[in-house]
């Protein structure tokens, strides 16, 4: 299993509208970014991800799990598009903002602190177990 991060405003999707979704989930549609499209394309069936509030919250509030392998986004004609479905697992039981992140050394490399316009990202598996360890 990968671990990644997706990034959201909330008054555009946040994570009350995710949940709201239950297990059917969603698609994660409108992104315009190659690295982020490639991001998704690799994803696989039951990886784990961060739901990430960004704008005036910037923290790390659940966590989702990939329930459809990239697709055509159905928001574009373009070919080009892909996204992927993404259902709420849980909430965080305390929200990890991005100043927590940036403050702990070992997060230093982490995508979230290093390329803080990436709309979805990879985890390491090390940042994923530091991310819950701040959570608690």
């Amino acid at each position: 299993m990968a671990y990644w991060l997706f990034k959201s405003e909330p008054a555009t999707w946040s994570w009350a509208d995710q949940q709201a979704k239950g297990a059917v989930g969603e698609e994660w549609d409108g992104v315009r970014n190659y690295q982020a499209r490639n991001n998704m394309r690799a994803m696989q069936l039951g990886d784990q991800a961060f739901f990430y509030h960004s704008q005036s919250e910037k923290a790390i509030v659940g966590i989702v799990e990939v329930c459809a392998l990239s697709h055509q986004d159905s928001t574009t004609e373009d070919p080009r598009w892909e996204c992927v479905d993404i259902r709420a697992i849980r909430s965080l039981t305390k929200p990890v903002t991005l100043h927590m992140c940036k403050a702990d050394h070992r997060l230093a490399d982490m995508a979230l602190v290093k390329y803080t316009r990436l709309s979805v990202q990879p985890v390491r598996a090390e940042e994923w177990g530091i991310i819950l360890e701040l959570s608690r």
